[in-house]
């Protein structure tokens, strides 16, 4: 089934367990502490993003879904801080404040495009019996109206109690809703009963007291012995690179490949799986479906730095370009902006050059090699059919824009293509704003398109000397002139 904008927009979801605060300090590492053997981060920015039950609450409103979040927060800023970030994304938030603990949050210290070392503030202790009855009677409210219930356990209190795990079950299995589980630890006891557990390879293996192998029948056959331990309905395997491995009942067991291109992170990868595993159920896709859709969104968010929720466009857009053969790289200009931004996150420069590219010859691929060679990856803007005409005149072009995106996709400089409409691509360029703007040296500085853009934020404008004797013009007239 093909994902559209508003797919998920009447499922409604029901998040319950452990919430957090994910802080993100950005720095540069320069030197070693003359004090002691470690690094001296110099840090910059700090972002805040919602961690554990409140990422895969993240997940489910980026693809739309209604969402209500159950949990227990400290009765401290950082609580308040949370429930403002959850307010701010459309998140029903049902979330208790206690005076017994408070707020877990994680400070991750995030240099050289990897994590250098994590500050957790937590208390990890079971519910008192006061906190456990305010989020049942929470629970009973809430659940009146959902489709979906998602139990995001990360051992910090809230599911450890097997009596309240057992009660939520019970309880959403008699109004028929399907109860989804993300597991923490050796006791799974706990979950009984549950209609889908969501194990990676070492969670499982921790229950199991065994490693497993990487062959399929061994995997199959301990996913089914542990579903039928547990009285599972289903089973879904996270496998890292393996991809997944569900299972139901007497149906045989489903492999489904990885479709992470690039790995970044994986930060979160399990939150986003049981999010848009349960989204696709409620939203009413077969267990199966769900399941390839899962996998399609942990592919996605593996190719972020840092927790980073998958989005329904990001979805959507991953299955246009499952059509496309592998070498075709044109994109629209929203998804390219995104796509920049986590390169640029992720450390990479980005260039951008533009142009017709009617009849591409050796000076095209010529500018554009020496453009890639200025920083890690090169996005080109494409004018238009309309546009080039406009340019050009009613002749022009002789080949049509999505031939052309094609053939510059095949060149290995190319790292996206963005066809544009306008006369220039001055609106593109503050979309995806490059760190470096090329033109060929026939430009004059101040005659480049895009330059006070690029470096009102600090880019800058290159430009690279052309070959001799390669124009389309030229190759035009020629072949006009039947030369």
């Amino acid at each position: 089934m093909q994902i559209q904008t508003d797919t998920y927009k009447n499922a409604r979801v029901l998040v319950i367990g452990d919430v957090m605060l994910d802080r993100y300090i950005w720095g540069a590492v320069e030197r070693i502490s003359p004090e002691a053997p470690v690094p001296v981060v110099k840090t910059g920015e700090t972002s805040e993003i919602l961690g554990g039950a409140g990422n895969v609450a993240a997940n489910l409103a980026g693809l739309g879904c209604q969402v209500t979040l159950v949990g227990l927060l400290g009765d401290d800023e950082t609580g308040r801080r949370i429930t403002w970030l959850a307010e701010d994304m459309g998140i029903t938030t049902r979330l208790t404040s206690s005076q017994e603990r408070p707020t877990t949050t994680k400070t991750r210290i995030m240099a050289q495009k990897q994590q250098l070392f994590r500050l957790d503030s937590e208390v990890a202790v079971p519910l008192s019996e006061t906190d456990e009855t305010s989020i049942v009677t929470t629970c009973e409210t809430a659940m009146t109206e959902v489709d979906a219930l998602i139990l995001s356990d990360y051992g910090k209190g809230i599911m450890q109690t097997d009596g309240l795990c057992h009660r939520l079950i019970r309880m959403a299995s008699d109004k028929g809703i399907p109860v989804f589980v993300d597991p923490k630890g050796s006791d799974w006891d706990r979950y009984h009963g549950a209609s889908c557990i969501t194990p990676n390879t070492s969670e499982l293996e921790l229950v199991l007291g065994i490693r497993l192998d990487k062959g399929e029948a061994s995997t199959a056959a301990l996913v089914e012995e542990t579903r039928t331990t547990y009285g599972l309905s289903h089973l879904l395997l996270t496998r890292g690179a393996d991809g997944m491995c569900l299972k139901a009942g007497s149906d045989e067991p489903l492999f489904i490949p990885t479709e992470a291109r690039e790995v970044f992170d994986v930060s979160g990868a399990g939150d986003t799986v049981i999010a848009t595993l349960a989204a696709s159920v409620a939203a009413g896709f077969p267990f199966d479906e769900s399941a390839r859709l899962a996998n399609t969104a942990a592919g996605i968010v593996v190719g972020k730095l840092g927790t980073r929720p998958v989005t329904i466009a990001e979805l959507k857009q991953s299955q246009s370009d499952k059509k496309k053969p592998d070498f075709i790289k044109i994109c629209d200009r929203p998804t390219a902006a995104h796509k920049v931004a986590l390169w640029q996150e992720n450390g990479d420069t980005v260039v951008f050059t533009n142009g017709c590219f009617d009849l591409l010859h050796h000076g095209h691929v010529d500018i554009l090699h020496k453009a890639k060679n200025l920083g890690d990856r090169l996005v080109v803007g494409l004018n238009s059919d309309a546009s080039v005409r406009r340019l050009k005149g009613a002749r022009r072009p002789i080949v049509k824009e999505e031939d052309r995106g094609a053939i510059l996709s095949a060149l290995s400089s190319v790292d996206l293509v963005v066809i544009f409409d306008e006369d220039t691509p001055i609106e593109l360029i503050r979309a995806v704003r490059p760190d470096i703007l090329v033109k060929g040296a026939d430009y004059k500085p101040h005659e480049v398109v895009g330059k006070e853009v690029v470096e009102s934020y600090g880019g800058r404008v290159e430009l690279v000397p052309l070959m001799d004797g390669h124009s389309t013009t030229g190759i035009e007239q020629r072949i006009l002139n039947n030369e």
